[in-house]
């Protein structure tokens, strides 16, 4: 045996008496369990620790099912009169008592609340649409194209969003459909002004860059990569926009340049009672705590989504 395979041997030996094999029973003695979680599951999850915006969101949850059933389930109709029971207290047979004209106020309340909440969450979708294609557009090109967009959109800005309403109104009449029309046409600026900046700030990202180098078209990097990533304050911004367009919606109507019969959103039955509020001020309150509770609660589901997807935001 040579001198350099006595050594190895040597080393060998040595080697087997300082290190032991670990027993199968001591593997896993310091294994840390972590649960692996999805962007959704952990922003659920942080949603949930806020307990305002929980509550909100159980209120919306319950009154879109009271919207959505009651009408059908309840005996009486949005428009059905007991002309020898009008203006009747609230009692189990009519839970929020009856109008002028024997009513049931209840299941006008949940009827009209179909028209409000339809307004409010339709309008915020186009917005989403039309802004996130604006804006990222206008973010992803920039340069001239850039210049040209975000001018126009300052000069639908700089014109009072009501003027445009009004107009829509008086022109197209007053339903549901030139409602819609009407709010969704300059609420869309903030959206594209909040993915603009988005897209503007990641399209310099490495994952961008590298989308690009692989030979990705501009339209995938955009909505596959950019909007993608800048999902958290979109959906922020979105969610402020169904308060602002339910409250709008209700404000017109309740002034009487709204909707008109036979739509009776919660603006609508809030007019109505303007004639008889003093006699019966109890018919006042319904319309106006439902709106009031709905924008409140879509105003604490906002915020819980902000620091849901936005966690640094609430460090700030």
């Amino acid at each position: 045996m040579t001198q350099e395979s006595k050594i190895n041997l040597a080393a060998n030996e040595i080697d087997q008496s300082m290190f032991e094999p670990l027993a199968q029973e001591d593997k896993n003695a310091e294994y840390i369990a972590v649960e692996v979680k999805t962007f959704a599951k952990d922003s659920w999850d942080r949603f949930r620790k806020n307990k305002l915006a929980l509550a909100g969101f159980i209120f919306i949850a319950t009154l879109v099912a009271l919207v959505v059933l009651v009408p059908i389930l309840s005996p009486y109709t949005y428009d059905g009169m007991e002309m020898e029971n009008r203006n009747a207290l609230p009692s189990l047979k009519h839970i929020f008592g009856t109008d002028r004209f024997g009513r049931d106020i209840f299941v006008r309340i949940m009827y009209g609340g179909r028209i409000s909440l339809a307004i409010g969450f339709a309008s915020a979708g186009i917005n989403l649409i039309i802004g996130v294609v604006y804006g990222s557009i206008a973010g992803y090109y920039g340069g001239t194209l850039d210049a040209v967009m975000m001018r126009a959109v300052d000069i639908i800005y700089s014109v009072p969003s009501m003027l445009y309403v009004i107009l829509i109104l008086m022109v197209f009449g007053n339903n549901v459909w030139s409602m819609l029309l009407a709010i969704s046409l300059t609420s869309w600026v903030s959206m594209a002004r909040q993915v603009r900046a988005q897209v503007m700030s990641l399209k310099e990202q490495e994952f961008a860059l590298a989308a690009m180098v692989i030979g990705a078209s501009k339209s995938r990097i955009m909505f596959k990569h950019l909007v993608i990533n800048a999902i958290g304050p979109i959906i922020v911004c979105l969610t402020s926009m169904v308060p602002g367009a339910i409250f709008t919606e209700s404000f017109l109507s309740f002034v009487g340049i709204g909707l008109s019969a036979p739509s009776s959103s919660w603006g609508t039955l809030a007019n109505e009672t303007r004639q008889i509020y003093s006699t019966y001020p109890i018919q006042v309150i319904w319309p106006v705590c439902a709106i009031c509770l709905t924008i409140l609660s879509l105003n604490f589901i906002g915020d819980g989504v902000g620091e849901a997807f936005q966690p640094k935001r609430k460090d700030n």
